[in-house]
């Protein structure tokens, strides 16, 4: 008979020991099971994202000529100026086909809103941020059925 068995009176082991096997078993499935689901979750199908590639699509951008244009002003005040120089992302060769031959209707587009503005109208950068949105609504009215993903400034200066 062995040391650590004991056997009760039918001649079986005692509870003990199938105690300690049920508990070896458990954490062999439970460590199992714990490592299956590691590797599900991390490592499965890493090889499979590598065969896709990814095509990077770069913007392009269009100059608008630059223009200087007089600020609206109250009678009797210093007329101000306004400098600006204007850049024009679109997404890619198509669409700036598509825009060139539209960029006089631009311009004067962008002249007439100008005009209109007063110094305080784009001062700050909220002054500035909300000119470029309404840059970048008139100019997409302008040049439909093509689209300009964003108005960006070079330059703006008042004087």
């Amino acid at each position: 008979m062995a040391d650590t068995e004991v056997e009760d009176k039918d001649g079986e082991a005692a509870p003990k020991s199938k105690r300690k096997l049920f508990i070896i078993v458990g954490a062999v499935v439970g460590v199992l099971l714990i490592g299956g689901g590691t590797w599900f979750m991390f490592f499965r199908g890493h090889g499979a994202e590598e065969t896709h590639k990814v095509e990077v699509v770069k913007p392009v951008f269009i100059d608008v000529p630059e223009m200087t244009i007089n600020l609206a002003g109250m009678p009797g005040e210093r007329i101000q100026y306004l400098r600006v120089k204007v850049v024009l992302e679109v997404k890619d060769e198509k669409a700036v086909e598509q825009i060139k031959p539209t960029m006089p209707r631009v311009t004067d587009i962008f002249q007439t809103y100008l005009r209109e503005l007063r110094s305080s109208d784009i001062s700050g950068s909220a002054g500035l941020f909300r000119l470029k949105e309404e840059m970048l609504r008139r100019v997409n009215l302008a040049v439909a059925p093509g689209v300009v993903n964003v108005v960006l400034f070079k330059e703006v200066v008042i004087q």
